[in-house]
């Protein structure tokens, strides 16, 4: 029997493409190896190194875009933010403050409501805290620094109100710009300051502390109406109480009671 002749198979001439196939694949890969080492990203750096590792058995070292000095720093908070954290116990304050003035106020208008009916007295939430403005004529004679029974009695009034509360008072003397014609007070200096020490003497012998009070005598130099008429001078002859807030310089100005003085 013949033996079958061994057909040679015909050369391939295509094999090439098999090996550019395979250099195609690792030059992608070096390109999606550059661009992931590109973005700095602490994670994507970490994978990448692990996966490296593992194909090559090795951890290739840290390239110097992702070294901990180098790696962008984490903001700061904007600057705006801290008055914010702030503000809470702030406007807490401020609320307390402004409550506790106010129901100082609502107290003295009831306690001096005759006199503010008959347009003698006004009470007023202002900046400085509490005022409760007294037309001279209901508390002294003309010229005299000695307070009436009279006066005495709405005094003590005011005093109950206040004697328990902690605020600082001052009480200031205040007169119109005629010249005073008395061998007692040589001038409106004298007159109001001494008036305003009589008020003084009258809330400390009422039980309000004696370091919470300032007399002052501003004579007339604060006139809050016209002295060329006499409605106006009568008006400028008063005695201001000032309940002083704790936080004068944030409250604000709320009338709560008026009168025209007479």
């Amino acid at each position: 029997m013949a033996r079958k002749k061994y057909q040679e198979e015909p050369e391939n001439h295509e094999r090439w493409l098999v090996s550019y196939a395979d250099f195609i694949t690792l030059l992608f890969a070096f390109f999606v190896v550059m661009y992931a080492i590109s973005s700095v990203n602490e994670g994507k750096y970490r994978v990448l190194s692990n996966a490296l590792g593992s194909a090559f058995g090795r951890v290739p070292p840290a390239p110097p875009a992702v070294r901990e000095k180098e790696l962008p720093a984490i903001p700061a908070l904007p600057l705006r933010l801290l008055p914010l954290q702030k503000r809470h116990p702030v406007d807490a304050a401020l609320r307390r403050e402004r409550e506790q003035m106010t129901g100082i106020a609502r107290s003295l208008l009831k306690a001096l409501a005759p006199l503010v009916s008959q347009g003698t007295v006004r009470v007023t939430q202002t900046l400085r805290g509490v005022s409760v403005e007294i037309n001279a004529s209901v508390l002294f004679a003309p010229g005299e620094a000695r307070l009436s029974s009279e006066s005495s009695q709405a005094l003590k009034a005011v005093a109950l109100v206040l004697k328990d509360d902690t605020h600082a008072i001052q009480v200031e003397g205040h007169t119109d710009n005629m010249p005073i014609g008395n061998t007692l007070f040589p001038s409106n200096w004298e007159l109001s300051a001494v008036r305003a020490s009589s008020v003084v003497r009258l809330f400390v012998d009422n039980g309000i502390a004696d370091n919470r009070l300032v007399a002052v005598g501003h004579g007339s130099n604060q006139p809050v109406g016209s002295n060329d008429t006499a409605a106006g001078r009568l008006r400028n002859r008063r005695v201001e109480l000032m309940i002083l807030s704790g936080l004068p310089d944030v409250a604000t100005e709320v009338p709560v009671g008026s009168a025209q003085g007479k």
